[in-house]
């Protein structure tokens, strides 16, 4: 399959990238500085851009099978790249007949906030984190609006560590028996699976252990 990821050089979409090469896909990194990239594969393909360039989005996506967005914004609290890049993605996709989406959301949007304990509803998403959590949400509606073949993955807070699989998906919104942690990697391979398993289809999916 040929797989877009933007988002390409943070710390899960590298991830990301290295599993879906692992898997046998043909992977395009877009990113603003791809050379970041520590990866030497015949598969991968090297985009330099902005995700605000609606333009240079678009062009990027012509020709792919699938979109993985895991855009993000480093430690700014108050860019809207994940919204405004999605929009731009969305937009591309529609321009060039792509359907299918998979973009990395956080644990705590929409319905799922009751998954949270009260550190992370009032202090991080509801104090320190609130312009982050606020367009993760816009991003969401965006994407659920697009008409795509859409899934949204919804992780808890990262960590760093090996894929271990071992964390639980698909949990429902009333669920707070969770550590509320993720591993990077974990992530990782829960988008890369999306390109060929369609259980999500349409759907927002939680992952944590």
């Amino acid at each position: 399959m040929k797989v877009i990821i933007f988002g390409a050089t943070g710390t899960v979409g590298a991830l990301a990238v290295r599993r879906m090469l692992a898997d046998g896909h043909q992977v395009t990194a877009f990113a603003r500085h791809p050379g970041n990239l520590d990866i030497t594969d015949p598969a991968l393909r090297r985009v330099a851009g902005d995700a605000a360039d609606e333009g240079a989005v678009a062009q990027a996506i012509a020709g792919h099978d699938a979109v993985v967005v895991t855009l993000g914004a480093g430690t700014s609290r108050k860019s809207v790249v994940r919204s405004g890049g999605t929009m731009n993605v969305i937009r591309g996709m529609q321009a060039h007949g792509v359907s299918r989406l998979i973009c990395q959301s956080t644990l705590g949007a929409h319905e799922s906030w009751s998954n949270l304990n009260f550190f992370w509803k009032r202090i991080m998403f509801g104090l320190l984190l609130r312009p982050v959590f606020l367009d993760h949400e816009l991003q969401e509606k965006l994407v659920r609006a697009s008409g795509l073949d859409w899934t949204i993955v919804r992780p808890s807070a990262f960590t760093d560590g090996p894929d271990t699989a071992g964390y639980r998906e698909g949990f429902g919104g009333r669920e707070q028996r969770l550590k509320l942690k993720i591993s990077r990697a974990d992530v990782a391979g829960f988008l890369a699976r999306q390109l060929t398993d369609r259980r999500y289809m349409q759907q927002a999916v939680a992952i944590s252990n």
